[in-house]
């Protein structure tokens, strides 16, 4: 491998800089939590407090001698900045620490490479790695610089360091290649639901808010749930009957976290393609959190990015058990569709309401209801048939046709103008 994946447990310092501009400053908690996540062991959270920003370092350089005495005397093995570092700031602050330094997005990278466990799920954390790590490729051959030369000696390093980069290209290559393919298989599967009029539900929202929880608890499947940050990686599909409407596809995806590194957006792409081709979303949102607020506003910005802000969505306020005087409920816009959802996946409360919510959500689009047709109808029924919509089919004391279907209610005005029919008075005249 080109990149270091180290195997948890390593002494840690955490660095949380204040003070930083709002639309970079980041949760103090949250950073815990991921360096927790990584299995670190961590020995010392320091917070430096009015940092100017430095080219060089990162911070004031009185701050950084501080910091090299704490990691001598705690014999620290990393040290995590919870902020971007440049791969220069990366390779001084390593000299003045003499251990290694990662930022925020390093330690992300690590935690996905971790949780991955589909082979897809490993060639897009490979692939988001390797972008990351091909700017900081001198690290793995510091070690050449202190060759003083001499006969066989000279010029090692150039030449390992152009081989190296020239062998991650080809591997860059190939991994896209293969997530293509993916891709294609993805989108072929995609049209093989719509063609079955199946509709898409994806679970999405920030990390840890409960997503998982609550595709195990609505599909009875064992996907890994923790009380961890990206417990979640690989996408799970399931499909799930909703009373009154008939069967969703419903898909369990990545969670989200505020500045999540672009390279693992791009890599996940065919992935949160899920999401992005939804018939609706649901978005999972921790109604316990302080910071809840700002974790929709960050989700938000992710499906935009991924684009699918324009999906019909369903908020799903998760985790009520942990609230006071909340009780499971829907709320509605003015026109009466549900907007949001109050339940509790773990304490399984309400749960019923978000297939009712569901079915009220898209059953608009789908026609479910029993026609009784006449014999003369015997063409509008095969055609019916051939579409996939016919879930029963009967007859009265009176010879009719009873055919209970389920169908989006675009292709029935459809079929119904092709027979010559006026949809509106067809379906009030024929409907029990």
């Amino acid at each position: 491998m080109f990149f270091e994946r180290h195997g948890g447990g390593e002494r840690a310092l955490l660095v949380h800089l204040e003070g930083s501009a709002p639309e970079t400053r980041e949760d103090p908690q949250e950073f815990l939590d991921l360096a927790r996540s990584a299995g670190a062991d961590i020995a010392e959270f320091v917070t430096v407090r009015g940092h100017k920003p430095s080219a060089k370092l990162l911070i004031g350089s009185g701050k950084v001698e501080e910091l090299a005495a704490l990691v001598k005397a705690d014999e620290i093995d990393l040290v995590i900045f919870n902020h971007a570092l440049s791969p220069s700031q990366e390779r001084n602050l390593e000299r003045e620490f003499q251990c290694r330094v990662i930022d925020r997005t390093g330690l992300i990278l690590d935690i996905f490479a971790q949780r991955a466990r589909t082979h897809e799920g490993k060639l897009q954390v490979e692939l988001a790695q390797l972008d990351h790590v091909s700017t900081r490729l001198v690290r793995g051959w510091t070690h050449l610089e202190r060759q003083k030369g001499g006969i066989g000696l000279r010029g090692p390093g150039e030449t390992q360091l152009e081989t190296d980069r020239r062998l991650l290209r080809v591997r860059v290559r190939q991994i896209k290649q293969k997530l293509e393919k993916v891709r294609s298989q993805r989108e072929q599967a995609r049209r093989g639901r719509k063609r079955a009029e199946v509709p898409l539900v994806s679970l999405v929202g920030y990390t840890n808010a409960g997503k998982s929880t609550l595709f195990n608890t609505l599909t009875e499947s064992g996907v890994y749930a923790a009380d961890q940050l990206f417990a979640t990686l690989d996408p799970t599909l399931r499909r799930l009957e909703i009373p009154e409407l008939g069967p969703v596809v419903l898909a369990d995806t990545v969670g989200f976290i505020r500045h999540l590194p672009h390279k693992l957006v791009e890599a996940f792409r065919a992935t949160l393609e899920e999401s992005a081709e939804a018939d609706l979303l649901l978005h999972v949102i921790d109604a316990h959190s302080d910071e809840r607020a700002e974790q929709m506003q960050q989700v938000g910005h992710v499906l935009g990015e991924i684009g699918a802000d324009k999906v019909p969505m369903l908020e799903v306020f998760n985790k009520i058990d942990l609230l006071e005087a909340v009780e499971p409920q829907i709320q509605r816009d003015a026109d009466g569709r549900p907007q949001q959802v109050w339940i509790s996946a773990q304490a399984d409360q309400g749960l019923e309401l978000i297939g009712e919510a569901i079915r009220q959500l898209l059953g608009e689009e789908r026609f479910i209801a029993t026609l009784c047709l006449p014999q003369r109808f015997a063409r509008l029924r095969a055609l019916l048939h051939d579409a996939g919509a016919v879930q029963h089919e009967d007859y009265s004391e009176q010879g009719d046709m009873l055919l209970e279907v389920n169908l989006a209610r675009s292709d029935l005005n459809r079929l119904l103008s092709r027979e010559g029919e006026r949809p509106d008075e067809f379906i009030q005249r024929h409907t029990l």
